[in-house]
């Protein structure tokens, strides 16, 4: 579904909350300033929830809030504003409600009777100019069999007025159209998301995620938040998590477990995982040992041990190095690798090239066999 061009002096137009997410936010001049992270609510009793303002990511782990007074028109694909922005990072009050972050996947109870409802997506309607509150919901029936298995069913649109418990958190509610939103999002973007996101929410977050994506995401959360996630995990599913992550975040991360816990992990990891480690965790902290990674480098047999060392740091495709022009100076510990002008070759070249190969020598002008001269001083 496509926004229409919503000009904020046009009354009764909607717009899904869940299509608005992401959207680009520009100034006047048409220079974009940021883009839609979350949308901010306050529910009032016996009065529909008003929306205040948006959640701006402005920049890489920023994020400010822009007042709905400040936006000028909601388009397809930008939300245009006066162009002032306070870049005070966003912190959320209790009485305000992120739409994206706490009702979206929240179950809900239809007023009719017909049973509970997952909400998917959340519109916004406009009753006056730069007035703005929540009026529809686009939501899936739930079905529970009789052996107790939920499934999803049809899908509907209501008013807000015909469900009840909008307002009542679970701590077991899904976050499968969170994720959703979520999934093109980088690593280190979902991180810095679930970390603004409650704990339940955020272990609501993490139960969707699949191995791979949630290893990606621990190695760039901070460490309170992925011990708490770890040692919320069942230990079945945390042991599979370690054994995607890189060996070295692996065991940042057990070494900041308790001993028991953290045993018990490496228990049930891969024996070969859990070898590299235990062998990571047993040098210190800020050691380099403690920073090196378990990956074989591979050099051929004749690589000088100076040069094993440095090749993982040096440039190997960058351009073969150049042999000096005449009018370099040649370093000192090195033999001149072309003739001696008017006196042919080097004398110190001549005599340690083989004959065989000094004939075929491409720096030399003559095919003839290299033969030492005598340097006179001109």
């Amino acid at each position: 579904m496509s926004i229409a061009s919503i000009e904020l002096g046009t009354k009764g137009r909607r717009v899904y909350i869940g299509k608005l997410a992401g959207t680009s936010v520009f100034d006047p001049l048409g220079d974009q300033v940021g883009k839609i992270h979350d949308v901010v609510v306050i529910f009032r009793l016996k009065s529909e929830a008003n929306v205040i303002g948006f959640v701006v990511e402005v920049g890489p782990r920023k994020r400010v809030f822009l007042p709905l007074t400040r936006v000028t028109a909601i388009e397809s694909g930008s939300v245009i504003t006066t162009g002032l922005l306070n870049i005070r990072s966003f912190t959320q009050r209790p009485i305000e409600t992120l739409v994206l972050s706490e009702l979206f996947d929240r179950v809900v109870t239809m007023n009719d009777g017909s049973g509970q409802v997952r909400i998917l997506d959340v519109a916004m309607r406009q009753r006056r100019p730069k007035d703005w509150v929540i009026s529809t919901l686009h939501v899936q029936r739930v079905r529970t069999s009789s052996l107790g298995f939920t499934r999803s069913g049809e899908t509907l649109t209501v008013d807000v007025s015909e469900v009840s418990g909008l307002l009542k958190t679970d701590s077991n509610q899904a976050a499968t159209a969170l994720v959703q939103y979520t999934e093109d999002m980088r690593p280190a973007d979902l991180a810095d998301f679930m970390h603004t996101l409650p704990q339940d929410r955020k272990m609501a977050v993490a139960m969707q995620l699949t191995d791979a994506r949630l290893a990606d995401v621990l190695e760039e959360l901070g460490n309170d938040d992925r011990i708490a996630i770890v040692s919320a995990l069942e230990a079945a599913r945390a042991a599979d998590v370690l054994d995607v992550m890189q060996p070295d975040d692996a065991a940042d991360l057990v070494a900041e477990l308790p001993a028991a816990k953290a045993q018990s992990l490496l228990a049930l990891m891969e024996p070969e995982e859990a070898e590299d480690v235990r062998r990571l965790m047993t040098y210190d902290e800020s050691t380099a040992g403690s920073l090196m990674t378990t990956e074989p480098g591979h050099f051929s047999a004749p690589t000088p041990p100076s040069r094993r060392c440095s090749q993982p740091f040096a440039a190997r495709t960058s351009r073969p190095r150049s042999r000096p022009s005449p009018s370099s100076p040649v370093p000192p510990q090195e033999t001149p690798d072309r003739p001696v002008p008017g006196h042919g070759p080097h004398p110190a070249r001549a005599s340690r090239a083989p004959a065989d190969v000094a004939r075929h020598d491409p720096l030399t002008a003559t095919s003839s066999p290299w033969i030492p001269t005598r340097i006179s001083r001109p």
